[in-house]
């Protein structure tokens, strides 16, 4: 029983991933703006799944743990490259896509810097979040910032609570799960709320 639960959890969270940052990517080239998605949001959430994948290989974790962040951070690096060319300049990209690929290898000189990265991957996880939320209760408007995308990374971060507490147990990774659950229900909730004020006002 648990077997088949975890590996449930394991495949769900990496089907839902394949397709997580889509409904996001469809919205901005649908509309043809990035009005709504907030760029320290993004980049910051890239730094945090970087940190995590790197934490993840570094310590040889079960490869169905994490198998998603990849997939994640090619998404995340597409959706970077739409917002910077719709706010008409691609190539403003290119020093934070060097500055990722350095971290990578980084990350893993020392096995105090990863433990340290790892630990603050969480604030910085938070912070993008946090950064979605302020620029939409700045704007008051959710623009084309998709609902969806959020709500299925709160699925997967329940799916990975699940997954960490049945394989690795690593505290750390626990809370952090814990913590963008609750994040990514509160900015999901944000839009639908201003979706609907939107409605409301035409």
């Amino acid at each position: 029983m648990e077997t088949r639960l975890l590996r449930f959890c394991n495949w769900s969270a990496l089907g839902v991933c394949a397709a997580l940052k889509l409904p996001q990517i469809s919205a901005v080239l649908g509309a043809r703006s990035s009005r709504g998605v907030s760029l320290p949001s993004l980049l910051l959430e890239l730094a945090g799944f970087l940190v995590f994948l790197r934490y993840q290989c570094y310590y040889e974790y079960p490869l169905l743990t994490y198998l998603e962040y990849p997939i994640l951070i090619a998404q995340d690096v597409i959706l970077l490259l739409c917002v910077f060319h719709f706010n008409g300049d691609v190539k403003r990209a290119a020093p934070y896509i060097v500055l990722f690929v350095s971290a990578w290898f980084v990350l893993t000189l020392q096995k105090w810097i990863i433990d340290l990265a790892m630990n603050l991957c969480t604030f910085i996880s938070a912070a993008s979040k946090f950064a979605q939320l302020q620029y939409l209760w700045k704007s008051r408007d959710s623009g084309a910032v998709s609902a969806l995308t959020w709500s299925l990374a709160s699925y997967t971060c329940a799916a990975r609570i699940m997954t960490t507490l049945m394989t690795t147990n690593d505290l750390t990774i626990l809370i952090r799960f814990v913590i963008m659950l609750a994040l990514n229900i509160w900015v999901a909730a944000t839009i639908l709320h201003y979706r609907k004020t939107d409605v409301k006002s035409e």
